[in-house]
C-alpha cells in the first residue's frame, strides 16, 4: 500500500486576485440574483419605487456576501490518499482510499471532493460532504481498473466548497498525488524439467565443496561485528590483518529472459496484440523461474537488463527476490518498442558467458536476425523460443491466410541452432505453450540421448 501526502488546499493571494475569484466562482443561482437586482435597482430608480429600489439591492449584495464570506471563510482541511494496492494486473481493480480531516476549530460547510483521474482508469470519482465538524474526519473510497498496463498518476484532489445559498462555489486543489501502477497480467505456469536446472545444485556442487581445502577459502577483510571463529589465521598471517572466511553462498541456477520490443517486429496494438501478449509472457515467466529459486534477469533487444546490478545482471540472494520481481514488473508496466533492428545488443550480452537457461520472446524475424538469435544458443545451457507471427496477429477473422512459410523457415533455423522453438499462434494460452516446449524438450532430449536440447 501507498499513503499519498498531506496538505491544506492551495489559496488564491492578493486582493484583487481574491475579488476576481470570488466573482468567478458565483454559480447560475448567484448570477441569477445579481442580475434580477441590477435590473430592479435600474427600474426601481427610473420608475422612482423606492420599495423596488430596495429590492432591487437585497438581490444584488446577496451573492456578493456569499462570494465575500465563502472566500473568507479560512477552512483548514487536511486530505490523504491510500491505494490498495499500488502495484495492480492489468484488468484488475484496485481501491482508492481517501481521507479528509478537519483541523480547525471550525466545522465545514458543504464540501464536494473530485479526484483527478486518467480516462483509462475510469470517470472522475465525486463525492458531497455534508458537514465536517471540528477535529473530525471523513473518509471515501472509490475504485479503478484499466486494460492497459503503465503508471498512472492520482490526483491532484480537487476541494469544492459551497455557501449555504448555493450562490457560490470556490474549488481547491491539493498538491499531493500518488502514482498506480498496472503491471501485465501473470499467468501461473505449471512445473516442468527444465534444461539447465540442476546447474548449481545437487551433488556437484556438495562434491566441490567438499573437495575444497583450507587454501580454497576466499577470505575478506574483518568487519564489526562478525564472529572471531571465523576467523582465518593464515589469510591473516599473509596479509598482516584480521581476515575472516566469507560466509558460503549456495550457487543458485540462472535464467535469462529475452523480451525481443523492436517495432519493427510487431504489427497492432491494444491488450490483444502481439506484443502485450510478448510482454505478459515474459512476465508470467519471471514470476515462475523466480518461485523456483532461480536467479533471473530480464534482457531486452537493446542489450538493457533488469535489475542490472550485482554478477552480471542477475537477481541477488533469495531474500531479494520480490524486489528484483518487482523491478521487473514495474519495468514491464511502462516498457514500450525500441526504434532498434536488430538483436545483435543482446547477443554482445549473452555472449560473455554461461547464462544458464535462456527463455525468449521475439516477435518477426528475417533470415539475418534468425541467425543472430541462433548464435545465442552456443553459450545457453538451454534454450526456450517463444515465436510470434505478426502477419497472424494482425490479420482479421475475414482475412484469408497468407504464406506461412516464413515462419516455418525461422522455426527451422532455431531448431537447427538448438532452440526449443515453438509458434504462439493467436490469443493462444502460454501455459499450453509451456508444455508444448517441454514435450518438445523431453522428445528431442530421448532420441538425441544426451543432457541437453537440441
Amino acid at each position: 500500500m501507498s499513503t499519498g501526502g498531506t496538505g491544506r488546499p492551495e489559496a488564491d493571494r492578493g486582493e484583487k486576485g481574491g475579488v476576481r475569484t470570488a466573482l468567478a466562482g458565483l454559480t447560475t443561482r448567484g448570477r441569477s440574483f445579481f442580475a434580477a437586482g441590477i435590473a430592479a435597482a435600474i427600474c426601481a430608480y427610473v420608475l422612482g419605487q423606492a420599495d423596488l429600489l430596495r429590492v432591487g439591492l437585497l438581490l444584488a449584495v446577496l451573492p456578493l456576501v456569499c462570494a465575500t464570506v465563502l472566500y473568507r471563510t479560512r477552512y483548514r482541511v487536511a486530505a490523504s490518499r491510500r491505494l490498495s494496492p499500488a502495484r495492480v494486473p492489468a484488468s484488475s481493480e484496485a481501491r482508492v482510499h481517501l481521507r479528509m480531516d478537519n483541523v480547525s476549530r471550525l466545522p465545514t460547510g458543504l464540501l464536494m471532493l473530485q479526484d483527478r483521474v486518467p480516462y483509462v482508469l475510469g470517470p472522475r470519482p465525486r463525492f458531497v460532504l455534508d458537514r465536517v465538524e471540528a477535529g473530525g474526519r471523513r473518509e471515501v473510497s472509490y475504485r479503478v481498473r484499466s486494460d492497459l498496463r503503465g503508471r498512472y498518476a492520482l490526483g491532484p484532489l480537487q476541494l469544492r466548497l459551497s455557501d449555504p445559498f448555493g450562490m457560490c462555489e470556490l474549488t481547491r486543489s491539493f498538491s499531493a498525488y500518488d502514482t498506480l501502477t498496472v503491471i501485465p497480467r501473470v499467468e501461473p505456469l505449471p512445473p516442468v524439467r527444465l534444461t539447465g536446472e540442476a546447474k548449481g545444485y545437487g551433488d556437484g556442487r556438495l562434491r566441490s565443496l567438499a573437495l575444497a581445502g583450507e587454501d580454497d577459502v576466499i577470505p575478506r577483510g574483518y568487519r564489526y561485528g562478525d564472529d572471531l571463529r571465523r576467523v582465518h589465521w593464515r589469510s591473516t598471517a599473509r596479509y598482516g590483518e584480521l581476515m575472516v572466511r566469507r560466509e558460503e553462498q549456495p550457487q543458485r541456477s540462472r535464467c535469462t529472459v529475452l523480451l525481443d520490443t523492436r517495432g519493427i517486429a510487431y504489427r497492432g496494438a491494444g491488450p490483444d496484440s502481439a506484443f502485450e501478449w510478448a510482454v505478459g509472457g515474459t512476465a508470467s515467466v519471471l514470476v515462475h523461474m523466480l518461485e523456483r529459486g532461480f536467479s533471473v534477469r530480464l534482457l531486452t533487444d537493446t542489450g538493457s537488463s533488469v535489475p542490472g546490478e550485482g554478477a552480471d545482471g542477475f537477481a541477488g540472494a533469495s531474500q531479494e527476490s520480490a524486489d528484483a520481481a518487482g523491478l521487473m514488473m514495474d519495468t514491464l508496466a511502462v516498457i514500450d518498442h525500441s526504434d532498434g533492428t536488430g538483436l545483435s545488443h543482446a547477443y554482445d550480452v549473452l555472449r560473455g558467458g554461461n547464462e544458464g537457461l535462456l527463455v525468449a520472446f521475439f516477435g518477426d524475424l528475417d533470415e539475418e536476425q534468425a541467425a543472430v538469435a541462433g548464435r545465442m544458443r552456443q553459450r545457453s545451457g538451454g534454450a526456450i523460443a517463444f515465436v510470434l507471427d505478426s502477419d497472424v496477429w494482425g490479420r482479421e477473422p475475414n482475412d484469408v491466410p497468407g504464406p506461412m512459410n516464413r515462419t516455418q523457415d525461422r522455426l527451422r533455423m532455431l531448431r537447427e541452432a538448438g532452440w526449443t522453438a515453438v509458434e504462439v499462434p493467436r490469443g493462444a494460452s502460454l501455459t499450453a505453450l509451456w508444455q508444448q516446449a517441454d514435450r518438445l524438450r523431453t522428445g528431442v532430449l530421448s532420441a538425441g540421448g544426451t543432457g541437453e536440447a537440441r
